[in-house]
């Protein structure tokens, strides 16, 4: 027993005194200071940055190289953006298929996707690029085009569904396989392929002598296996992943065309968020893009040895075979100019053909002489654009047929100046660095070309205008003048229209858009109007764009007016023609010929059963049945672009008169024994005689006069039920 309790517990509580003390000293002494803090208070007084979430669909297997690429893709955007960003992958169309994808980004629901180029082709033609059979040389020049300025043209074109184009990735390069050897063309005779639903795929196969038939991808492995079709094309992971080696005896290696994939994002998801992050995307998304190919191409050799052991013959194509595929689908990629566009492809050929040097007599290297071609390839008047380019094209290769110029062969270099007068002078500077050129052909706006002119003359380049209305194109006051034309002028087609639209009504309007164009006939027809009773005709503007055009037609069509001539371009003319169809009594329309240099009648089909719609010409189709001139032509462009029956040939306006000014050209050039451009100019103005397409031409061009087309040319147009222009008187 403790003798001295009292002590012990005096001691014990001052011991637990003590202790508390020490523990409110420490705490008082671990009070945060203002200049010092916990990492907890830290947490507390600084703002937390939460993750932003972006959601990543593809539709490949998560043992993929696409989606080892995504995976690698979302940990470097992590990394990156120190977390600010977390992007969720989701495999195997986990979030619906490539079409519903699609439009999940356009509206804003997904946030980035990963898509086959087919599944983009229908609302953006232009992705069918990588599918032209055999049109590229090599995976490096491939690579080269989709990594360089084709490429960024194809991802531009992406905003028109609001997602912004990132790069391509890829699911590889096709293949054949079959259960007959294919080593050349021939051997698809009579073979019946599965392909997806692709007018150029189809046309691939059609033309080497098989029949196409579309079949849904994961219904291939049964058709080949029940013998429904003889064989296929695909990717080496699609042939393996869907088992078609199992059931095809021959693998060839032609690597004919590209499975490209496009990683996109959407464009209101992009917009919202801050630059840094864009730029994160972006540069992360293209940095991958050259792994993610090599892993392609890395587990392709797996794949090979996968089929291999399956007891499938394998073979590569030689150089000389793959030479023979290539010139038997050469005529593919010009047949579809229109829907890949001419942009993409006319880059594509001056990017592959830099410097490019020819045989000569005397066995001398030289450089082909060249016509260049500045026109819309891509904008409201890609069509005529296009007409344009074929038009010379197609010439050039019958000058080049007959031993080109002063022994020389004949190249064409297209650009595009989409509208634009400042792209259009760049593109002048480009033609005039080309010691070889001979002339520019340029089209089709009048406001593009006016701002030109001051460069056409200080370059000296003759320029040669198939579609460009206005006077001022020619008569400029500009000595000596370097523009020629062939081509429907405001001078010509004002009063013929007016001519035309009296005929139908005493009364008549007249309805111009407010540009340089709208101008220039409104000053071809002031002078006419003047000289008619007060109030016989009657003057009307309205400006591009304005929503108040709908209302200023319906006024009109309610007016006294009997008769309509309108001056637009092909997009407003769509509205006009749209909203007169809508009225009560609608007017019937006498138009320029600028609606035609495009979709016009595409949209405007069902507005055309209510509207008398007229248009001035100067060429039809009808006419080949008199003009051998034209049957000639229109049978050789049906040969070149491969058009079946009745088939329209585009913008015929366009591709004549580019076709007889290029032939005007190197008439020139032989006439003056020279290709330098001053030379060559006025030799232009010297000509006697050519029998053209349009016409026999008996001095085409003056040192006072350089329009070569008169008013006996012009005939009065109209679309019939099918969309072909016919003659409307």
């Amino acid at each position: 027993m403790n003798k001295h309790p009292i002590r012990l517990v005096s001691i014990f509580v001052v011991l637990v005194l003590g202790a508390l003390f020490v523990l409110w000293w420490s705490g008082r002494d671990a009070q945060p200071s203002p200049s010092s803090a916990s990492p907890a208070s830290e947490k507390a007084l600084s703002p937390v940055i939460e993750a932003r979430q972006l959601r990543l669909g593809l539709n490949i297997a998560a043992d993929s190289a696409l989606h080892a690429a995504a995976v690698k893709f979302a940990e470097q955007v992590g990394e990156r953006s120190a977390g600010r960003l977390q992007v969720l992958v989701f495999p195997d169309q986990q979030l619906g298929s490539d079409d519903q994808m699609l439009e999940m980004a356009r509206n804003g629901t997904l946030d980035l996707v990963l898509t086959p180029t087919a599944k983009l082709s229908s609302a953006i033609p232009a992705m069918q690029y990588a599918d032209l059979p055999f049109y590229f040389s090599s995976r490096e020049e491939l690579y080269a085009m989709l990594d360089g300025e084709p490429g960024r043209l194809l991802l531009s074109k992406l905003t028109a569904i609001d997602l912004v184009g990132l790069t391509f990735w890829e699911n590889g390069f096709k293949q054949f396989t079959a259960n007959t050897p294919i080593r050349h063309p021939g051997d698809f005779a009579r073979l019946r392929i599965r392909t997806m639903k692709s007018r150029i795929i189809a046309d691939q196969f059609e033309k080497l002598g098989a029949k196409a038939i579309p079949i849904d991808f994961h219904a291939t492995y049964k058709a080949l296996a029940d013998g429904a079709v003889d064989g296929q094309e695909n990717p080496l992971v699609a042939i393996v992943g869907m088992r078609f080696h199992e059931v095809q005896k021959h693998l060839t290696l032609s690597n004919h065309a590209y499975l490209a994939y496009v990683f996109s994002v959407s464009k209101s998801v992009f917009e919202s968020l801050p630059p840094d992050l864009r730029e994160i995307i972006q540069r992360t998304a293209q940095e991958l893009t050259v792994w993610e190919r090599a892993e392609t191409l890395r587990r392709e050799a797996r794949l090979i040895e996968t089929i291999r052991a399956a007891g499938v013959t394998i073979h590569t194509l030689t150089p000389e075979e793959r030479l023979e595929f290539k010139n038997a689908l050469a005529p593919t990629a010009d047949k579809f100019g229109f829907e890949v566009g001419y942009d993409l492809l006319m880059k594509t050929d001056e990017l592959r053909y830099p410097r490019q040097e020819v045989a000569a007599p005397g066995s001398r290297r030289v450089s082909p002489l060249v016509m260049g071609v500045d026109a819309d390839f891509s904008m409201r008047s890609a069509q005529g654009g296009g007409a344009i380019y074929r038009g010379v094209q197609l010439a050039v290769e019958e000058i080049n047929a007959g031993g080109g110029l002063l022994g020389v062969p004949l190249r064409v270099i297209g650009r595009d100046h989409a509208t634009s007068s400042q792209i259009g002078r760049q593109n002048l500077e480009h033609f005039a660095a080309v010691p070889s050129l001979l002339g520019v052909v340029g089209g089709v706006q009048t406001a593009v070309i006016m701002d030109e002119i001051e460069d056409i003359h200080r370059l000296k380049i003759p320029f040669l205008i198939p579609w460009g209305t206005g006077q001022s194109l020619t008569e400029h006051g500009l000595r000596p003048s370097y523009t020629f034309r062939i081509a429907v002028t405001d001078n010509l087609a004002a009063p013929f229209l007016l001519e035309r639209a009296l005929r139908a009504s005493p009364h008549v309007v007249v309805l111009l858009e407010r540009s340089a164009w709208g101008r220039s006939n409104h000053d071809a027809l002031k002078p006419l109007i003047d000289k008619l009773p007060a109030g016989q005709v009657d003057i009307e503007w309205f400006n591009v764009g304005d929503a108040g055009t709908e209302t200023k037609v319906h006024v009109l069509a309610e007016g006294r007016a009997g008769a309509m001539i309108l001056i637009a371009n092909v997009l407003e003319s769509q509205k006009i023609v749209q909203t007169m169809a809508r009225q009560e009594k609608p007017l019937p329309i006498f138009a320029h010929v600028a609606l035609t240099g495009g979709d016009f009648w595409t949209n405007t089909q069902v507005a055309l059963k209510r509207v008398d719609l007229r248009f001035v010409q100067s060429i039809l189709m009808a006419d080949a049945d008199t003009h051998p001139g034209l049957r000639k032509f229109v049978q050789r462009y049906r040969e070149r672009y491969s058009l079946q029956g009745d088939e329209m040939i585009p913008s015929l306006i366009a591709s004549v008169h580019a076709y007889d000014l290029t032939h005007l050209l190197a008439r020139a050039v032989r006439q003056a024994g020279s290709a330098d451009r001053i030379a060559v100019r006025n030799a232009l103005e010297a000509l006697r005689f050519h029998s053209g397409v349009l016409r026999d031409y008996k001095s085409p061009f003056t040192a006072d006069r350089h329009d070569a087309l008169e008013r006996a040319q012009l005939r009065l147009a109209r679309f019939d039920a099918r969309g072909r222009i016919v003659a409307a008187e």
